[in-house]
């Protein structure tokens, strides 16, 4: 089997970059996520800037079954207790948006509306308060990458289609001959906001109109310099904390030498974003070519260098490994049941079939949101399986997730006395072995 180092990760959830909006602090970093707040000043103004386009609403269908619905309200009310004697139910619909370059005609809305009716439909409430769970500002969705694919193939004149989770509150009545119900401030929205969305890719507003920021576009940034050849080790020092690299002290030494003695010149930003972001838990490229040593002796191989080294001394039963996206081992003759003819009548016929092995981590995608994390490491997985010679398919994938104390609620056991805590930008052990599971078996 062979063990490959994913490639850099470029998705929206992992982009070293920090949005910064009156009314939203949104670090896009993965070790800044602790720094999110929400708050209910004017939001979204520079340097987000409306493009001119004609943004559309198509309301669609129930966004959480009954069974989640429930769920999702008991542990509001145990996340929350006060709010238990205020919210009576929760409800849950997808919003559509739809970016055009002007007004849509009557044929266009049918057609996109047609298009977005899909699953159970909403039979909620379309009064009382509420919030929209979007997208992150500033990336653009899978889910609307696709539904703007399909909606082009459909003949659908339209710049992208996103789409929202629209929660709304019953309430419950102030007392037994009241008539009006509580109502929910901004601070309960605050903390509810927090409960119902995931901080790495997406965002909480309190109003439609603010989601068509969807669509903004983002002023490009200038590159910036550190000035290492002119302040030395404390501009980089400064550096450190305030683009939140979480560089360690030889990492800072590793880039001054590079920088001053084999380049001579000073880093730009994005030069140590990419640095910083080559280290984390997802890839260890760092780590994983470095040389080392063990008990003061420096050892002849980096860790990747000896994990070759098995197969250069055993290579029976491979026909590739560490040149391609998977590794492939010998196979057989097989029967495959095929079409033949221009009738395409199914037939078995005889086939050489080799074997492909694959295996990747995704450990800090999915300790930070454990569903998306867990889901986009088996796509990799499938991803690279079918890229692989003139391509591969996949036919059966394992997850194995290795976690801490679970501490289920009242069965907690003796071990897991004296909880130490975790940083607040990830997931608990519970929440992963949860979410991460049905976020794997929902991309297989």
């Amino acid at each position: 089997m062979a063990l490959r180092a994913p490639g850099p990760c470029f998705s929206s959830q992992h982009a070293p970059l920090s949005l910064c909006i009156p009314g939203f602090l949104v670090p896009l970093h993965a070790r800044a996520a602790s720094r999110i707040r929400l708050t209910f000043a004017s939001p979204f103004p520079h340097p987000l800037r409306a493009p001119s386009m004609h943004i559309s609403t198509f309301d669609g269908g129930q966004a959480l079954s009954p069974f989640r619905r429930h769920a999702l309200l008991q542990r509001l009310h145990q996340t929350h207790p006060t709010l238990a004697a205020s919210i009576a139910e929760v409800h849950a619909r997808l919003v559509h948006f739809v970016a055009t370059d002007a007004e849509p005609d009557a044929a266009l809305r049918d057609r996109l509306a047609a298009l977005l009716q899909y699953g159970t439909p909403y039979d909620g409430p379309s009064e009382g308060p509420s919030l929209l769970v979007i997208p992150r500002l500033g990336t653009i969705s899978p889910w609307a990458s696709k539904a703007t694919d399909i909606a082009h193939n459909c003949g659908a004149a339209v710049r992208r289609v996103e789409r929202a989770v629209e929660y709304r509150f019953s309430m419950k009545a102030r007392g037994l001959f009241a008539r009006t119900a509580d109502s929910l401030g901004a601070d309960d929205l605050q903390a509810i906001a927090a409960l119902l969305h995931d901080r790495m890719t997406e965002t909480v507003v309190f109003a439609r109109d603010e989601a068509h920021r969807l669509f903004a576009a983002l002023t490009p940034k200038r590159l910036q310099t550190v000035d290492l050849l002119g302040e030395g080790r404390a501009a980089l020092v400064r550096a450190n904390v305030e683009q939140g690299l979480a560089l360690s002290a030889d990492e800072i030494d590793y880039l001054m030498d590079a920088f001053l003695g084999e380049l001579r010149r000073n880093p730009t930003d994005v030069e140590l974003l990419m640095f910083a972001q080559a280290n984390s838990e997802h890839c260890r490229h760092k780590i994983f070519n470095a040389q080392f040593a063990i008990d003061g002796q420096a050892q002849p191989q980096s860790l990747f260098g000896m994990i070759r080294h098995t197969h250069a001394v055993s290579p029976a039963g491979t026909i590739v490994a560490y040149s391609d996206n998977a590794a492939v081992m010998h196979g057989g003759e097989i029967q495959r049941w095929q079409p033949q003819g221009s009738q395409h009548h199914y037939m078995a016929e005889p086939a050489l079939a080799h074997t492909l092995m694959k295996v990747e981590t995704h450990n800090h995608p999915t300790a930070i949101s454990p569903f998306p994390g867990a889901a986009t490491g088996a796509g990799g997985e499938i991803r690279d399986e079918g890229a692989t010679g003139r391509g591969g398919r996949p036919k059966a994938g394992l997850s194995g997730f290795h976690v801490s104390n679970l501490r289920l609620d009242a069965q907690a056991e003796p071990w897991e006395q004296g909880d130490i805590g975790k940083p607040a930008h990830t997931a608990s052990a519970l929440q992963i072995m949860i979410e991460g599971p049905i976020g794997a078996a929902a991309f297989n």
